[in-house]
């Protein structure tokens, strides 16, 4: 079994980022309340801006994740991830091979999958990753082009891998509680931190539901 690059308590509440609903606030403000409200893992997940944007808004999140020992992990872009000493990179299945994310990141960075069923799961845990993203689960408008994962079969993954995994798409405080048998390690979040006046208070609520569900 592999030696874990995370513990599962880092997965809880896994915060992705995304354009901000409220034009007034940028992503370093919204990230360093999200982080103050409990989220214990930062994704940058970017698709329109160039990688000069990219890399300088990749910088800033290092450095305010630096400060309150969170984690951050880029979405997709693997040579981001290297050139800003990122702690990892969340890699899908329509994106480069795993072996290949390796080679460039290294062996001491951490890596996510996406999957969507059992085999790829299993592929998944047997070529080292060290955690996966399963999803979407519920409706969502954060993906365009989203497979959706029924709950059995996200239960039937957490039976067969070893490696945390965390469930993701339109989850809300609202449907929280249909995880509770699951047996997932965390929930990521987009919408239902960032769509808030008041970050820091709606994370620290979704924060203590989600732990009261989990754990």
């Amino acid at each position: 079994m592999q030696t874990l690059k995370l513990s599962k308590e880092e997965l809880l509440l896994y915060f992705v980022t995304s354009k901000d609903p409220y034009s007034n606030r940028d992503l370093c403000y919204t990230t360093k309340e999200a982080i103050l409200g409990g989220t214990t893992i930062v994704q940058y997940r970017e698709k329109s801006k160039s990688y000069e944007e990219m890399k300088k808004e990749c910088l800033l999140l290092k450095d305010l994740c630096d400060e309150y020992d969170i984690k951050l992990i880029i979405n997709d872009h693997v040579n981001l991830a290297k050139e800003v000493d990122a702690h990892g990179v969340h890699i899908g299945q329509d994106d480069e091979s795993f072996k290949k994310t390796r080679d460039v990141i290294g062996i001491d960075k951490i890596i996510g999958v996406s999957v969507f069923n059992e085999s790829q799961a299993l592929e998944a845990q047997k070529q080292g990753a060290d955690y996966l993203g399963v999803g979407a689960i519920f409706e969502t408008n954060s993906k365009n082009d989203a497979k959706y994962v029924t709950l059995d079969t996200l239960k039937t993954i957490t039976q067969e891998v070893s490696i945390p995994v965390v469930a993701i798409g339109g989850i809300t405080l609202n449907n929280i509680e249909k995880f509770k048998y699951t047996n997932i390690d965390g929930v990521a979040l987009i919408s239902a931190i960032i769509n808030n006046k008041d970050i820091k208070c709606s994370t620290k609520v979704l924060h203590k539901k989600i732990n009261q569900i989990l754990n």
